[in-house]
């Protein structure tokens, strides 16, 4: 099996995410959206035809639907479909989750005509996704597709890579200054960070990407440490699934505060259909 999470800059909708919730077929298995971010992380999963298939059929309805030249969000985005890693599972390798993002390149390239950039391993070595965000259209061209953003869709920005997880601690009485502070403190090998503001709060978003080497109660406190009078942080979100090696890595008395539980694994959601429009699997 393989995991592809679809980052689509789209929020605050509901009717429009039910709809793209029916779009993304039998392998979705997670939907998380943020008014704020205005974008929303569907999560699929299933064996490679069908889960191409379900990706396609998201895709299209996304970029039928959406217009990035009216969007409006605090998460950095270059278009509707913003961004489409495939992540390989069990005995699955990264060489196939490169075949696969390749062929839905190719497939986005031709069906739509708009850009596609890549990223995690290319014939020259390795290209990672905040590389793509910095260079894109300046000193990177797109590996498929035309040389400009599309007005309506803008590009899309395709990935092979291992599992990921994506983690945010929200905080209050404080300035994006400082968040921006912490978030860069908190960055290390194997964590990724912004400072963003998000409505009356600011967030410190994370990437973890050396899931079995990261202790996300480790990254709460060494944020909670730093903080000074009157900071306080709010809260812990998981955005989409995570591997259940990252519940392993702290006490269960910790999991809630940390915004994890066993039911948003990976391992626990892999086989369970999606209920579209509820916000949770059955």
């Amino acid at each position: 099996m393989f995991e592809c999470v679809i980052n689509i800059s789209e929020g605050q909708d509901p009717i429009l995410l039910t709809h793209l919730e029916w779009a993304a077929g039998g392998s979705l298995r997670d939907r998380h959206s943020d008014e704020w971010h205005n974008r929303s992380v569907f999560t699929l999963i299933n064996e490679p035809a069908p889960l191409l298939a379900d990706v396609q059929r998201l895709l299209g309805a996304a970029i039928a639907r959406l217009d990035i030249g009216v969007h409006r969000g605090v998460h950095p985005r270059l278009g509707v479909v913003d961004v489409v890693p495939f992540v390989p599972l069990d005995e699955h390798t990264i060489d196939e989750a490169v075949a696969l993002r390749d062929e839905l390149g190719e497939w986005v390239a031709r069906t739509f005509g708009i850009p596609v950039f890549f990223y995690g391993p290319l014939g020259n070595g390795e290209r990672t996704l905040p590389e793509v965000r910095r260079t894109a259209f300046t000193t990177l061209a797109p590996d498929r597709g035309p040389a400009t953003s599309d007005p309506r869709a803008g590009a899309v920005t395709i990935g092979a890579r291992p599992l990921l997880v994506a983690w945010n601690l929200w905080l209050t009485n404080t300035s994006i200054e400082r968040t921006k502070q912490l978030a860069a403190a908190l960055r290390r090998p194997g964590v990724r960070t912004l400072g963003l503001t998000v409505g009356p709060s600011t967030q410190v978003s994370c990437n973890i990407i050396e899931v079995t080497h990261v202790s996300l109660g480790e990254l709460y406190d060494d944020v909670a440490a730093s903080l000074r009078e009157p900071e306080e942080l709010l809260h812990a979100e998981l955005v989409g699934l995570t591997p259940q090696v990252i519940l392993e890595r702290v006490a269960p008395t910790r999991w809630s505060a940390l915004g994890l539980s066993p039911e948003a694994t990976i391992e626990a959601r892999r086989t369970r259909p999606y209920s579209a429009g509820l916000g949770a699997a059955l």
